[in-house]
């Protein structure tokens, strides 16, 4: 199984999709920060204004009183808990898995290792490992992009920047493992890439948060993942919200990955 970690990682680098998922997460996070540094300074709001841009909700003196005692990492959540990171994490697992069908890889590795729960289980590893690379370079960048933008932030604790990163790291892997799951039961990108978008943007926690509303029902959106990455994760979860993260990414995790063995060993490659 380790072997086939390695040999995945091994092809992720080379991969042209993971650098594109790098890139997209970087161009991001870059303009959001630069955004928020022209929203918060006359001179570049009335600027935006001059070409036809319409700012609505707020001058740039409310803006700057939003960032005012803002901390470092207060801002970063701000910047990447808003759902991009799942959607890019879902649809990068979802392109990388599906190459090993478009290409034959599978074929080759299933003939060398019958045993598919390896295949699988390397699978989920390399999941948290892409996951954790994106949710490392979210972070850092959005406080680099504070930085380099001038934004003027309190400083945060080293030591409580990494345990945000780790805990919404957590909801990130799980939700890569949808994309993981959904390759290997229909053997197609394009149901990946649909949902990564439709779920990692929010739109399914809204519909449901409607629907439970309408019908009286108790809240189910706050138990999916796009839900506890935006709203569980405010930057020192407390006991309560340390809980729900873990049951709920592991509860989702647990489901992805019981899907994915299920596919793979019901259906021939």
């Amino acid at each position: 199984m380790f072997n086939l970690l390695k040999l995945d990682i091994r092809r992720l680098v080379r991969t042209k999709s993971f650098y594109i998922i790098l890139g997209a997460t970087a161009a991001l996070i870059v303009l959001m920060a630069g955004m928020i540094s022209a929203v918060t300074d006359s001179e570049k709001l009335d600027a935006l204004k001059n070409t036809g841009m319409v700012v609505t909700n707020g001058s740039s003196e409310e803006f700057q009183e939003e960032l005012w005692g803002m901390t470092r990492l207060d801002f970063t959540h701000k910047c990447i808990a808003n759902g991009f990171l799942l959607l890019l994490t879902g649809i990068g697992v979802t392109l990388f898995v599906h190459s090993d069908f478009s290409s034959g890889y599978i074929k080759n590795i299933c003939f060398a290792h019958p045993r598919r729960w390896e295949y699988v289980l390397s699978k989920l590893l390399l999941t948290g490992v892409y996951s954790g690379i994106l949710t490392a370079m979210g972070v850092l960048l959005s406080l680099v992009s504070a930085l380099l933008f001038g934004i003027r932030l309190e400083a945060s604790p080293i030591a409580e920047i990494l345990q945000y990163t780790f805990w919404l790291w957590l909801p990130n892997w799980a939700f890569g493992l949808l994309g993981l799951a959904l390759v290997l039961l229909t053997r197609s990108a394009t149901l990946g890439i649909i949902l990564a978008v439709v779920s990692g943007s929010g739109l399914t926690a809204v519909f449901l948060q409607n629907l439970c509303q309408r019908f009286g029902w108790h809240n189910l959106a706050q138990y999916l993942l796009s839900m506890v990455a935006g709203y569980q994760c405010i930057p020192m979860p407390n006991g309560d919200q340390i809980v729900m993260i873990l049951c709920c990414s592991l509860g989702w995790a647990a489901v992805y990955a019981a899907g994915s063995l299920f596919a793979m060993e019901k259906r021939d490659i």
